[in-house]
């Protein structure tokens, strides 16, 4: 099919939400696209989505959201109401929200409250919730702070498509990756990230993502799996010894706290 006179991929998603009403899954979405440009691609989709997400922490990691700004542009058309949820963004409802920059670091926040009372979300939204939060942080942390695990002991940078996405949560045709990072040589190396015990399940889960990388990016180097967990389980250890190209790692997380009082007057 001729695309030269398709719309951006996010115009097609606004169509979409106009067409449908309420809270409306990322499936609908795509759904309602396919059915009149059935080539657009899934993971395409699911960017433009995410980026179109006002509250969406990861929009910052696409081309169209590298800077601060209020958020009332024209990617500024959805609200993330959990996950693979959306709605339609009214900053009444919703609040005023911007992206911000601060020590050149860029982050989502809500700069208004909403001036109605909204809706409540799900409880069963992780996007909203504590474990999304302590995952994203995560990963944001580890983005700016990747290893050394190449041969060259050379820091790894994160990796940048030809579209200008950097490698953080990169959407695949085979779901999210965490992070997507590339070694001096140009190999390639895919973190998967665990919360809490890393199941024996995540090493088939970054095999599917390795495979991925190797099929669309890799252009003959390596790609190398990561898996990251505050503890690996033993299942887990014994399996990841028969696949030579993955490699675990626990992270410990300490916070410290000092009292403090108000200034004494003199």
């Amino acid at each position: 099919m001729n695309t030269t006179s398709r719309p951006p991929i996010w115009q097609l998603v606004r169509e979409a939400m106009e067409s449908l009403s309420g809270e409306v899954s990322y499936s609908s979405i795509k759904q309602y696209v396919w059915s009149k440009w059935p080539d657009v691609n899934s993971s395409s989709l699911t960017c433009s989505i995410i980026l179109c997400s006002v509250n969406h922490p990861s929009r910052i990691h696409y081309p169209e959201n590298k800077k601060a700004r209020i958020c009332t542009g024209q990617y500024d058309f959805l609200f993330n109401t959990g996950r693979g949820t959306v709605t339609a963004y009214d900053p009444d409802k919703h609040g005023q929200w911007e992206i911000t920059q601060k020590k050149g670091v860029l982050a989502v926040r809500l700069l208004q409250e909403a001036t109605v009372e909204a809706a409540p979300i799900s409880d069963a939204s992780e996007d909203q919730g504590g474990i999304f939060a302590l995952e994203s942080h995560l990963r944001d942390y580890l983005a700016k702070n990747l290893p050394t695990l190449d041969e060259g002991g050379v820091p790894l940078k994160l990796f940048v498509s030809t579209d200008g996405r950097d490698g953080v949560e990169f959407q695949t045709d085979v779901g999210p990756i965490d992070i997507l990072a590339c070694g001096a040589n140009g190999d390639l190396y895919v973190f998967e990230l665990k919360l809490g015990r890393g199941p024996d399940a995540a090493l088939g889960q970054i095999l599917r993502y390795m495979g991925w990388v190797e099929q669309h990016l890799c252009k003959g180097k390596k790609v190398i799996g990561v898996i990251i967990a505050s503890e690996i389980s033993a299942k887990l250890k014994y399996a990841a010894t028969q696949v030579p190209h993955v490699r675990l790692m626990e992270y410990e997380l300490k916070v410290s706290l000092s009292a403090t009082s108000l200034p004494k007057v003199v």
